[in-house]
């Protein structure tokens, strides 16, 4: 039976695939400078006899052919770049690139997309068709590795009929994963606010023009966007994160620095709502005898899973798991560039259980400790593998 024979294989080569994720999360790179991870990924394929090409600068993209007749194609994807944090985990595979670490779990992804690799070369008897191997670069890190994947055709010549991913997910415990259908991560935009207006002795404000106080009433009016302009029915979330007034106790500056974040899942309301927000800053400064720089940096678009190819996928993740261990998802406000393809193609992208709260596994991503056990990867090789065969049709 499929099943018994991918997981048996997966069991096989989990050793080995343990261990190219602690090489990869011993040598992280960051976005769009992946040339030591793409050339690992191309030599680990030239091993396996997998064709490759190199696309979008540091990607790869992997063909494997199934023996049997089909034309059918999908594609299967894996993010290689790390984040600027300083790991402060005590581990033998610890980054040794000081300030740059596998913090959102791209390695556990490189990795499990070569051993699914394996896998399938060693059962293309089992199937038809062709499985495209999406190694994409610069997730993290604008205007997204995927975009420019898709620019440079990764979903052409031949085009997939589905794009499959998975992530991990630190808060799902390793053994079991999640997934949802439908729209499931929002778009994300960057705000970027300069407020200006007159500095001086904080004694006599009359002589100023206070950019603290504009800032201020900015910040909270641009809140009113989220609660009385966007429909209750569309998750929205509007926040900022870094704030710079660089006077002193008795010094107004002469300008404030804001930046934050615009997250929701209806394009329409997006491109509104940023309007809304540009003319009410601007507005608010220039009343309060100011003026108001407003730029926002278009982000990744919203991402949703394709309802008929998730119900599908959902079903071979129970038939592999079993039903207990599948867990139905809710909306989460986090993006992923993931959803470049999800808007050009059917596409699904489900999240792998990686934490364990015995062995104090619980660290969120993107921060200095996180981890995962390593378990999940005896799951996450055969379980796109066997999807993958399964959504071939065979």
């Amino acid at each position: 039976m499929l099943i018994e024979k991918i997981k048996g294989l997966a069991e096989e080569i989990y050793t080995d695939v343990v261990n190219k994720r602690r090489h990869l999360h011993a040598n992280p790179e960051l976005s769009f400078e992946e040339f030591e991870t793409s050339k690992y990924v191309k030599e680990q394929l030239t091993a396996l006899n997998i064709p490759y090409t190199e696309i979008a600068n540091t990607g790869v993209l992997g063909i494997i052919k199934g023996d049997l007749p089909s034309d059918k194609v999908i594609a299967l994807r894996a993010d290689m770049d790390a984040l600027p944090i300083l790991e402060t985990n005590d581990v033998s595979y610890k980054s040794t690139n000081p300030g740059v670490m596998h913090a959102c779990g791209h390695d556990v992804h490189t990795s499990s997309l070569l051993g699914t690799a394996t896998i399938l070369s060693r059962l293309k008897s089992e199937f038809g068709g062709t499985i495209k191997l999406l190694f994409q670069p610069a997730e993290e890190k604008l205007p997204g590795g995927a975009s420019l994947m898709i620019k440079d055709g990764a979903l052409e010549n031949p085009k997939p009929a589905a794009v499959m991913g998975q992530h991990v997910m630190p808060l799902i415990e390793a053994g079991k994963v999640g997934i949802r259908a439908g729209k499931y991560m929002a778009s994300s935009d960057e705000i970027y606010i300069t407020i200006k207006g007159k500095g001086g002795h904080g004694a006599q404000p009359q002589e100023n023009i206070d950019p603290v106080v504009i800032m201020a009433h900015i910040i909270i009016a641009l809140q009113q966007i989220v609660s009385r302009n966007a429909d209750p029915r569309i998750p929205t979330v509007l926040s900022f994160g870094k704030v710079i007034a660089d006077g002193a106790t008795n010094v107004i500056p002469n300008e404030v620095i804001v930046h934050g974040t615009f997250r929701t899942l209806d394009e329409a309301w997006r491109n509104s709502a940023k309007e809304k927000m540009k003319k009410m800053a601007e507005s608010i400064a220039e009343g309060m005898g100011g003026s108001c720089d407003f730029n926002i940096v278009n982000g990744y678009p919203f991402l949703v899973n394709e309802e008929k190819l998730t119900a599908s996928v959902k079903q071979n993740l129970v038939n592999y798991m079993g039903a207990e261990n599948v867990i139905d998802l809710d909306i989460w406000m986090a993006a992923e560039d993931f959803a470049y393809y999800s808007q050009v193609s059917d596409a699904c992208f489900y999240r792998l259980g990686t934490g364990n709260k015995e062995k104090g596994i619980t660290s969120s991503v993107h921060t200095p400790t996180f981890d995962i056990d390593e378990s999940a990867l005896k799951i996450s090789t055969g379980l796109m593998a066997y999807s993958a065969i399964k959504e071939l049709g065979f």
